[in-house]
This record gives C-alpha cells, sequence and structure tokens, in this order.
C-alpha cells in the first residue's frame, strides 16, 4: 500500500490540469456574469433559497456578487499561471462553497464537484512546476509528486459516474420516457433539434449513459481500451456541451482524463522541455497517518451520501429528500402548483400569497415542487410578518406535484401549518404527503 501510494512519479498531470482547471473557472465565473446567470441568480431576487442552515450566507447587496464572480474568476486566473498558488486556491475554493451553499435554485452537480475538487487541489503540489510561483522562488520546483495525487482524484471520479451510472437504472430511464422529456426542449435547436425526438436516438442515449458512467472509469485505467474510451469521453462530453448546455462540466471532465494517461506521455504532449523523472522512489510522508485518516474519512463520507436515500421513507423522485450531494444527474423533470396561505392567528383572517411579489420567474418555477423550497418560503413569510408584529401560520394549497410528465398528484399536506413546522435535515419529513395514494 505504502508502494501504491506514496511512490513518487512525474507530475507533468497535475501541473496541466491545474492549468486547464483555472482556465476553466474563469471561463465560469466571467461567464456567470457575462451570461446573466449571477444577475438572475443573485442579483434580481429579493432572497435566495440557501441551503438551509445557511441562512447566514447571502448575496452582497448591489454590484456585490458581480465584483465576487470577477474576483472568483482572477483567482482562477492565478490559479492557472501558478501565482501565489496556496492562497489563490484557498481563497476560490472558499469563495465557490459559499455561493454554492447561498443559493440552490440553479443547483448543479459540477458545481458541487468543483468544490471537491478545489478541496483537493488545495492540499495537491500543483504550483511545483511551469507556474509563477516557481520562477519567483526556484527552491519550489519539482518534477514529481507522491502516486496518491493520481488515485484520489480516480477514485472520486469513480465515485461520481459509477453512481450516476446506477442512478439511471430506474423505470422512467429505462424506457426512455425521461429521455424523451429531456430532449423535447431542444426540438429548436438547428440541425439536430428534430433528431433529437426520434425514439430510437432515446434509446441510443439512454443505453450508452448507462454503459458510459459505468465503463469509463475503468476503461480510461485499462491501456488497451484507453485510447478509444478517451474518444468517447470527448463525444459524450461534447454532445453534452451542445445539447444540455452545462457550462465548464464537459470540459472539466475531458480535463480529468490527464490522470489516466501514463505520465511520461502527458509530460512528452504538454511539456516538451520538463526533464522527465524517471526515479520512481518510495517516499512515506512523516504525515502519513494524517494523510490516512483524512481520506479514509472523506472517502466514506462519498460513499455513504449518494445512498442515504435508501434510509429515507418514500421513494427520492418524489420526496427529494437525499438528491442533492448524491451524483442523481438528469434524471426527472419536475412540475407543480401551490398557493401559501397565510393565515393570522390573533385576527383569524387569512389571504393568499402573491408569488410575483416575492419570487423571480426562476424561484416561482422551483418552488412549487421541491420541498425544502416550500418550507424555506413559509419560514420567509413568517419572518416578515414577525417583524410586523403579527404571528402567523402557513398553509400549502392545491400543493400538486407531477414527476416525468406523469399525472399530477398531492405534495404537502394542507392541514400542516409550515411557517411552524421542523425541517428535518436527515430523515422524512412526514407533511410531504405519500407518493402512492395521494390523489
Amino acid at each position: 500500500m505504502k508502494r501504491f501510494l506514496f511512490t513518487k512519479i512525474d507530475n507533468s498531470p497535475l501541473i496541466i490540469f491545474r492549468i486547464f482547471f483555472g482556465v476553466l473557472v474563469a471561463l465560469e465565473c466571467y461567464g456567470a456574469i457575462l451570461t446573466g446567470w449571477v444577475r438572475r441568480t443573485l442579483v434580481e431576487p429579493l432572497f435566495t433559497f440557501n441551503f438551509i442552515g445557511f441562512d447566514w450566507l447571502q448575496p452582497l447587496p448591489g454590484y456585490g456578487m458581480y465584483f465576487y464572480f470577477f474576483v472568483m474568476g482572477t483567482l482562477g486566473i492565478c490559479i492557472a499561471l501558478g501565482y501565489k498558488y496556496r492562497l489563490s486556491i484557498i481563497s476560490f475554493t472558499i469563495l465557490w462553497a459559499s455561493v454554492y451553499l447561498m443559493q440552490k435554485t440553479s443547483y448543479n452537480n459540477h458545481y458541487y464537484l468543483l468544490i471537491l475538487i478545489s478541496g483537493f487541489m488545495c492540499f495537491f503540489p500543483a504550483h511545483r512546476s511551469h507556474s509563477l510561483d516557481v520562477r519567483h522562488n526556484p527552491s519550489l520546483r519539482e518534477d514529481s509528486m507522491h502516486s496518491y495525487v493520481k488515485w484520489v482524484v480516480i477514485l472520486q471520479l469513480l465515485i461520481v459516474y459509477v453512481y450516476a451510472s446506477v442512478a439511471k437504472i430506474y423505470a422512467d430511464w429505462l424506457d426512455f420516457g425521461i429521455i424523451k422529456i429531456l430532449m423535447q426542449g431542444k426540438a429548436n435547436y438547428p440541425f439536430v433539434g428534430a433528431f433529437l425526438q426520434e425514439p430510437w436516438i432515446h434509446k441510443i442515449i439512454g443505453v450508452f449513459g448507462i454503459l458510459f458512467d459505468l465503463l469509463i472509469v475503468p476503461a480510461l485505467l485499462f491501456k488497451p481500451t484507453r485510447k478509444i474510451a478517451f474518444f468517447a469521453s470527448i463525444f459524450f462530453h461534447l454532445f453534452n456541451s451542445i445539447i444540455f448546455q452545462i457550462g465548464i462540466f464537459p470540459y472539466l471532465s475531458l480535463a480529468f482524463t490527464v490522470f489516466f494517461f501514463e505520465p511520461e506521455t502527458i509530460r512528452k504532449i504538454f511539456f516538451k522541455r520538463k526533464p522527465p523523472y524517471q526515479i520512481n522512489k518510495t517516499e512515506v510522508p512523516i504525515n502519513q497517518p494524517f494523510i490516512y485518516a483524512i481520506a479514509s474519512t472523506y472517502f466514506i463520507i462519498q460513499f455513504l451520501l449518494p445512498v442515504r436515500h435508501h434510509f429515507i421513507k418514500d421513494e427520492v423522485l418524489w420526496t427529494e429528500e437525499g438528491h442533492r450531494l448524491s451524483w442523481r444527474m438528469m434524471l426527472r423533470s419536475r412540475g407543480g402548483t401551490i398557493k401559501f396561505k397565510i393565515v393570522n392567528q390573533d385576527t383569524h383572517e387569512s389571504k393568499i400569497a402573491d408569488l410575483d411579489q416575492y419570487l423571480s420567474k426562476k424561484q416561482k418555477r422551483r418552488i412549487a415542487s421541491y420541498p425544502d423550497f416550500i418550507w424555506q418560503f413559509a419560514q420567509r413569510l413568517k419572518k416578515e410578518h414577525a417583524e410586523k408584529g403579527e404571528n402567523i401560520s402557513v398553509y400549502a394549497l392545491n400543493s400538486k406535484v407531477s414527476v416525468n410528465g406523469k399525472a399530477y398528484r398531492a405534495f404537502i399536506d394542507p392541514t400542516v401549518d409550515l411557517a411552524n413546522a421542523e425541517w428535518n435535515y436527515f430523515w422524512h419529513n412526514e407533511w410531504i404527503l405519500p407518493s402512492k395514494g395521494s390523489d
């Protein structure tokens, strides 16, 4: 095990990945400003739906979030250049994790993956070659890294892909119904829109999606299939980029492939002037027990998080409890209806909340379908009225949800006062009606 994890190997894959990573996160952050994502998600809404428990993380007022993302983009450039690398990557990780936790209206799995990879990069010696840090301080220069750097990244990717594959093995994916729904929104795409509506295309996408996620990591590790797997990755991720327009995630996934090729191959392609590292000695660090403890704890959590929904009452597709942080990607389409009835407990007067006064268009599309959004909005109403000296109850009326195009079914118990209900972080919230028998 010591030889497997602590043998020194050429660090070219890590160095080029640092450059790719920095450029991609810079594009993600600057792009979020230029495309209006920051404005729509963090500036225009009167309030954000943060991850429950992180209410203290709120968007900066005025133009603050534009500056926030500009700083993150600039940190990405610093990471790519290897300029004050430790400070840059730690700062980026904190800022990115903060903006991730302060809003979930635009939840995306690759935002979560970016936190994990950024966290790794805080500890990796990714600035030891081809960096401004080395230019300013040549004593930092090193042409090798421990093998565990490579295997940490690969194990994380294995978790992501395998869980994503297993999650697809359910009825609505296997009958290609969800794929049909996903493709309906692409019908107006030039050249390929009509093509994507063909049932046989849905079958190919469905089967290929399961097999790709399940086999891509082993295929990249196995030398005889590595090149085939690499070209399959290019096709798969470019398809996702063009059709689903999911930001940098497809290109970040392609950047990870540098860890699967021989370090010498990567050196010859990207760093021809860099001297080869051929010593391959085993060098066990003095903090070996600490590395084992941290890595073991981290990966146990990563293995457990995606299966936690099996221990929560009812189906995750219905309740959404246990969905996030589980690599359940592009598995469902949700729609819903809801009205919030506000009852003054002192006067017993009631009214229906005007959602247009509180929510952006994107938030209104979300709130009827997701229980945590519903609960948080009830808490928002409670807080607002408490500031006026009013004690209120909030009830969800006509709450119905459709999952994957199926019939709408009753979702939230209309008799429960959501303003005074508790949110259960780890188990089922009983005010979510059961998926079966809730007509």
